[in-house]
């Protein structure tokens, strides 16, 4: 009986095959299709933090290598699908099919018409759970096909089937159901749902298996993993632990599963602002690395330390920890694959924030040279992250203009792949930021607008991101004079940000104020003076009056105040005085915010 396992596969894992499982004594193989999934970018710039490809790769074929000859073609009569013995003849048919590489649309016809039959054959009205393999299988192919909307009902369908409390085939089909529906609703883009589905399966799995299995250490990864790209840092790090103290106790010193626990911790650390301990934690996984004489890891983990040294603003370590990496790079990958291009990002972020100008942009050039002419092999994803993080290089050397031309050839390289909304939104809010700074609105507002419709279709609607893209995309409509959509825009973005920050974070008095000046605009005067008075006695409370922000919005109070003791002028306010003097700041403050949630070069 094979285990309830984590869906894993090796980083060498050849394009996608989809494999049929045997039965074995009538219990369900777990080498049942799995679907690839493409990982949406983690909140900061990934450091690749875990060797795990469980989120990233598809499943290996798993036939012998050799390419059978093309199955003999069968005519079947769909009324003879109640016999029993021909569901497992038209499930193999499918297997065979797949594995001569005849095509997968034939394939899925005898796929579901095995699981049509098993649907037949059922044994007192109770489905088999052959019927639940059988629509895995059909869902697989689905999602090979690119219909992944198809394949969703399917899935939830074959979760139905099995009963957990019949037993560890069950528990297993089950198990596999929701996984695999989970990477589906990943693959649409559907964070939240994919994380419920995994929950699911996590929580299928610790029932049949017990807390400390090492296979839940594998599914707790993975469902961290989720949850980062969710920017559930919180959730992530609590199952990050879980998993590390299972490996702890199954895992001898050092290994490998334990360091690639150590780098998921460490991003999660890194993206939470705790540099220091996400520091300890590289340091651990390299030593692991190293003792398995594994020197790319080694070098990948070399690159994570150089970002934190950067963020901690100790320069020269940073610089040896980049120039490590490259060399290693270079003697291994070659001088022009995209992970030499990485570090010369990295170096180039570096250097400028070094004030060393003509080196930084230097290794940018460099690095868009081995973007244009990519090694076989090199994905569109690797391609347009890096394209992204030069992006915002140019951006801070004042050259809007082409930092979006490099964002708009990121997102081409990204629109026709599946599972890849979060990322495609987030290059749409940095556009709506370009196209802001150099006063072109209209296309500001449509960028925002297009990035807060994926975003909410992705279900991030309650991330500090989505509240700082809600907040920008409201400047963008008062310069278009849409004054009440700004107000409900800035509205939305107080709660998220309230809920996901605090009353006190930057960005969350920065909406304050913005929402005050638009209710200001709208004749809302009451409620303009309340947000202000709720400002300042949090400043003066909490974070002190030494801001200079404090004593500007003391003076707008002050002017609200004394206007609202006279008869009110209910025309709306000019609007080149609707944004605070502080918006400029807000803004900047926002566009350093998404560089460190993942745009940062």
């Amino acid at each position: 009986m094979p285990g309830i396992v984590s869906l894993k596969t090796p980083p060498e894992a050849p394009p996608l095959r989809i494999s049929v499982s045997e039965e074995t004594n009538g219990r369900v193989d777990r080498s049942e299709p799995v679907i690839p999934k493409s990982n949406s970018p983690a909140p900061r710039r990934p450091p690749s933090p875990s060797p795990s490809t469980s989120r990233a790769k598809p499943s290996p074929d798993r036939s012998s290598g050799k390419k059978k000859s093309p199955p003999e073609k069968v005519v079947i009569d769909e009324s003879s699908l109640d016999n029993p013995d021909l569901g497992p003849f038209l499930l193999k048919l499918a297997r065979d099919t797949i594995a001569s590489g005849e095509g997968p649309n034939k394939a899925l016809d005898y796929a579901l018409r095995a699981a049509k039959s098993f649907e037949k054959c059922a044994v007192d009205g109770e489905p088999s759970l052959d019927l639940a393999m059988s629509l895995h299988v059909v869902a697989a192919i689905y999602c090979s096909l690119a219909r992944f909307e198809e394949a969703i009902p399917v899935l939830e369908t074959a979760i139905k089937v099995p009963e957990v409390s019949k037993g560890a085939d069950h528990a297993l089909a089950a198990f596999s159901g929701y996984m695999q529906l989970g990477d589906t609703h990943s693959m649409l883009g559907q964070l939240d749902r994919s994380i419920e589905c995994y929950k699911d399966g996590l929580k299928i799995q610790m029932e049949a298996l017990g807390d400390t299995d090492p296979r839940v250490a594998e599914t707790c990864r993975y469902l961290a993993e989720a949850h980062v790209q969710a920017m559930q840092f919180d959730e992530a790090e609590n199952l990050c632990k879980k998993t590390l103290e299972i490996h702890r106790v199954h895992s001898p010193p050092a290994s490998l599963e334990e360091a690639a626990d150590r780098r998921l911790m460490a991003l999660i650390c890194e993206a939470k602002g705790d540099y220091e301990v996400a520091l300890e934690h590289l340091v651990l996984a390299s030593m692991a690395m190293i003792a398995n004489a594994q020197e790319n890891e080694v070098a990948a983990i070399d690159v994570s330390i150089g970002n934190i040294y950067l963020s901690l603003s100790r320069f020269d370590e940073a610089v040896f920890s980049y120039q490590k990496a490259l060399t290693v790079f270079k003697s291994s990958k070659g001088d022009n694959h995209p992970s030499v291009a990485s570090v010369f990002v990295r170096l180039a972020d570096l250097y400028y924030k070094t004030g060393k100008l003509r080196e930084s942009r230097s290794y940018c050039e460099n690095a868009l040279r081995i973007y244009a002419k990519p090694v076989p092999g090199t994905t569109a994803e690797e391609i347009a992250c890096g394209l992204t993080e030069i992006s915002a290089i140019y951006e801070l050397f004042n050259e809007p203009e082409e930092a979006l031309k490099l964002l708009l050839k990121a997102m081409k390289l990204l629109e026709d792949k599946p599972g890849q909304q979060s990322t495609i939104a987030g290059i749409e809010a940095r556009m709506g930021v370009m196209f802001y700074m150099v006063g072109r609105y209209e296309e500001a507002h449509s960028s925002f607008e297009n990035a807060v419709a994926k975003l909410r279709a992705g279900g991030e609607r309650k991330s500090a991101f989505f509240g700082v893209v809600l907040n920008q995309m409201g400047l963008s409509s008062v310069q278009l004079f849409k004054i009440d959509e700004a107000a409900e825009l800035f509205e939305e973005a107080r709660r998220i940000l309230e809920q996901e920050c605090g009353p006190c974070h930057q960005d969350t008095l920065g909406v304050y104020s913005n929402l005050a000046a638009t209710y200001d605009a709208l004749g809302r005067v009451e409620d303009a003076i309340e947000i202000l008075e709720y400002v300042l006695k949090l400043r003066e409370e909490k974070l002190g009056t030494a801001n200079p922000d404090f004593d500007d919005e003391k003076k707008r109070l002050a002017e609200l105040l004394k206007e609202a003791g006279k008869s009110r002028n209910k025309k709306a306010k000019s609007l080149e005085n609707l944004i605070d003097p502080s918006s400029k700041t807000t803004k900047k403050e926002t566009s350093r915010k998404w560089s460190a949630f993942g745009f940062r070069s």
